[in-house]
C-alpha cells in the first residue's frame, strides 16, 4: 500500500491507500473450480465466436446491408469485447489465487471498461428500436431518414454518449479514499460493491448513481417503448396476416435481446447497498449469458441472417440467377 495520498494526489495524513483489490467472484464456485473453469471457458468461447461470425456475416454478405444489419454488426461486437472484460478474469481466478487479485489502477479500467460498453449497448438498442419505428411506421421516408451516414452518425452517438457516460462514474468512484479493506464481494470491479470499500461517505455517489444510471436506463425503455407502441399500431392496421408477421418477426429478436439486457440490472442498481457474491448471479446474466445468448436470438429468428450464414460457410449451394447462361 501507499502512505498518505489518494488515488486522486489529495494527502490523508495516516491513512494508507490500497494499491490493489481481491475479487472474490462468484458464489459457490470455489468448491468445483475446474468445473466452472471449463464451464466459463465454453460459454466465452462461443460467446466470442458467435459474435465475431454474426460480425463477418454482416460485413461480408451484400444482402446484409440494411441499417438494422449495420447496427447489429456493432451489438455483435460490443457483446463481444463485454464479455472480454469480465469473463478471462474470472476464469483466472478460479485458476489461482493470485488470478483474484487485480491492481488499483487495473480495477478502475476495468469498471470503465464495463460501464463503457454496457451503457453503449443501451443507447444502440434504443437506436435499433427507432430503426424498426421508421422501418415499419414510415417505410417511404425510411431509406432517406435512415441513410448510411445517418447509420454511421447514430453509431457513432452511442459510442461517445457510453465514453461520456461510463467516465463520469469511473472519475467519481475513484476520487474516493480506499484505505481498506480491499476485498471486493463481486466477480469484477463494479460501482456498487468498490463503493461499499470506500473510506469516506459514499451518498452523494450511490445518489448520482442511481439517479444517472436510472435516468438514462428509464429514458432508453420509455423511448423503446415509446416506438413499439408506434409499431404495434401500424402492424395491426396490415391487411394480410403474412404481412403482419413479417413485419413482427423483424421485432421479436430485438424484443428479447431487450427484455434480457434490462432486467438484471434493474435488480442491482436500484439496491446498491445489497451488492455481494450472493448478488452476482443478476449480473452474470447479463454480462456473460446474455451476449452468448444474443447471437442465437438473432439467427433463430432472422431468416435473412440465417441464409446469410449459410451462405458464408458455404452450406448451401450457389444458386444461378435466373436468366443466367447455363455455364
Amino acid at each position: 500500500v501507499a502512505r498518505g495520498m489518494t488515488p486522486m494526489g489529495t494527502e490523508y495524513p495516516n491513512q494508507t491507500v490500497v494499491s490493489h483489490f481481491f475479487l472474490e467472484g462468484l458464489l459457490y464456485t470455489a468448491e468445483h473450480p475446474a468445473l466452472f473453469f471449463l464451464l466459463f471457458l465454453l460459454i466465452y468461447t462461443v460467446t466470442v465466436a458467435g459474435n465475431l461470425l454474426i460480425l463477418l456475416t454482416v460485413g461480408s454478405d451484400p444482402h446484409l446491408r440494411s441499417p438494422m444489419y449495420h447496427f447489429l454488426g456493432h451489438l455483435s461486437f460490443l457483446d463481444a469485447c463485454l464479455s472480454t472484460v469480465t469473463v478471462p478474469k474470472v476464469m483466472a481466478g478460479l485458476l489461482s489465487r493470485d488470478g483474484k487479485v487485480i491492481p488499483f489502477e487495473g480495477c478502475a479500467v476495468q469498471l470503465y471498461s464495463f460501464h463503457f460498453l454496457a451503457s453503449t449497448e443501451c443507447f444502440l438498442y434504443t437506436v435499433m428500436a427507432y430503426d424498426r419505428y421508421l422501418a415499419i411506421c414510415q417505410p417511404l421516408h425510411y431509406p432517406v431518414a435512415m441513410n448510411r451516414r445517418m447509420c454511421a452518425g447514430l453509431a457513432g452517438v452511442t459510442w461517445a454518449t457510453g465514453a461520456i457516460h461510463s467516465a463520469i462514474h469511473t472519475s467519481l468512484t475513484f476520487h474516493l479514499l480506499y484505505c481498506g479493506p480491499h476485498h471486493i464481494a463481486y466477480f469484477f470491479c463494479d460501482i456498487p460493491p468498490v463503493l461499499k470499500l470506500a473510506c469516506a461517505d459514499t451518498t452523494i455517489n450511490e445518489l448520482v448513481m442511481l439517479a444517472n444510471i436510472g435516468i438514462v436506463a428509464a429514458g432508453c425503455l420509455i423511448l423503446i417503448f415509446v416506438s413499439y407502441v408506434f409499431i404495434a399500431a401500424a402492424v395491426l392496421r396490415i391487411r394480410t396476416a403474412e404481412g403482419r408477421q413479417r413485419a413482427f418477426s423483424t421485432c421479436t429478436a430485438h424484443l428479447t435481446v431487450v427484455f434480457l439486457y434490462y432486467l438484471p440490472p434493474v435488480c442491482i442498481y436500484l439496491q446498491p447497498r445489497s451488492s455481494g457474491a450472493g448478488a452476482g448471479a443478476p449480473a452474470v446474466f447479463y454480462t456473460i449469458i446474455t451476449p452468448m445468448l444474443n447471437p442465437f436470438i438473432y439467427t433463430l429468428r432472422n431468416k435473412e441472417v440465417k441464409r446469410a450464414l449459410r451462405r458464408l460457410l458455404c452450406l448451401s449451394p450457389r444458386v444461378s440467377q435466373v436468366g443466367s447462361p447455363p455455364p
